[in-house]
């Protein structure tokens, strides 16, 4: 059918020159020149197969078919304008709110500032941030429940597409008292792998990537289900732990914590912003995923 069917282009220029009754006017309305109009217009009869428009010194005036396309074309010029009202409905709809799933570290370290950027650009979109482990964080996004997500995870979950957004290290921290900051020798990996740690709960980002790194780990000293219950335990000198290097800055600087180094071990990860596969976030979801790499 398209190639039978004018394109609204020309249908509203038909219809400015109904209006108007001089193919010049009606082509400084619709913003292009008289011979495009004009080109426009014989495009039009000659798609159609009748005269459309007759053209005198005096201005143009339809042709009887021409009257007759006009009130088509007016009818179906109405519809696109319906249409387009509809579509703007939809995109204000969606750019009134994002829902955004994180995994716990992204969530407390990284994501505040990204959101206050987003907020500068975006003031009118409402915010909701879901955090939790990377498991949940791809089950909120399958299941609809979030419009963005990001993982700390060693692999990116089936079903989703990936950027990375940001690069960290894992470290490995304890009390001040601990034995472990008064070593002279870096722990070797199987020593690591054979001592029980406060950890993160299974299907934390963090502890597949320290799993996947020692080829194992110890039945957990203490098990949490957040990074910031993690890094209190380790600094209350429960024991030692493996942590990111976003989350502990503040604690090695002032020395509440000592990183302990770690021999032939690379706990470096990548950090992604996480969507559904084939579906490249849009609106202020866009905008988040472009703010996390300025």
């Amino acid at each position: 059918m398209a190639h039978r069917v004018p394109d609204l282009g020309a249908l509203e220029l038909l219809l400015a020159v109904a209006r108007l009754g001089s193919l010049g006017a009606a082509a400084r309305e619709v913003g292009i020149t008289q011979p495009a109009a004009s080109s426009r217009v014989r495009s039009m009869e000659r798609q159609l197969g009748v005269a459309l428009v007759d053209r005198s010194p005096r201005g143009s005036r339809l042709t009887d078919a021409g009257a007759l396309v006009t009130d088509w074309a007016r009818r179906v010029v109405e519809a696109a304008e319906a249409f387009d009202v509809g579509a703007q409905a939809l995109r204000d709809r969606r750019d009134s709110r994002l829902r955004v799933a994180a995994s716990m570290t992204i969530a407390e370290y990284l994501l505040p500032g990204w959101l206050l950027a987003l907020r500068a650009q975006r003031p009118d979109t409402a915010v909701s941030l879901l955090a939790g482990n990377s498991t949940a964080v791809a089950e909120r996004l399958l299941t609809g429940e979030a419009d963005l997500g990001f993982v700390e995870g060693l692999t990116v979950p089936a079903g989703l597409d990936s950027a990375v957004v940001a690069h960290d290290r894992l470290i490995v921290v304890t009390a001040p008292g601990h034995p472990w900051a008064r070593r002279r020798a870096p722990l070797s990996a199987a020593e690591l792998s054979t001592t029980p740690l406060i950890l993160r709960e299974k299907g934390s980002g963090t502890r597949q990537v320290l799993d996947a790194a020692l080829g194992g780990l110890a039945r957990p000293l203490i098990e949490l289900s957040s990074t910031t219950a993690v890094k209190a335990a380790a600094v209350g000198g429960a024991g030692p732990s493996v942590l990111s290097e976003l989350v502990v800055r503040e604690e090695l600087a002032v020395r509440r914590l000592v990183a302990v180094p770690v021999a032939d071990v690379s706990l470096s990860r990548d950090l992604r912003a996480v969507w559904p596969t084939g579906h490249r976030p849009t609106g202020p979801a866009r905008d988040l995923l472009t703010l996390t790499r300025t």
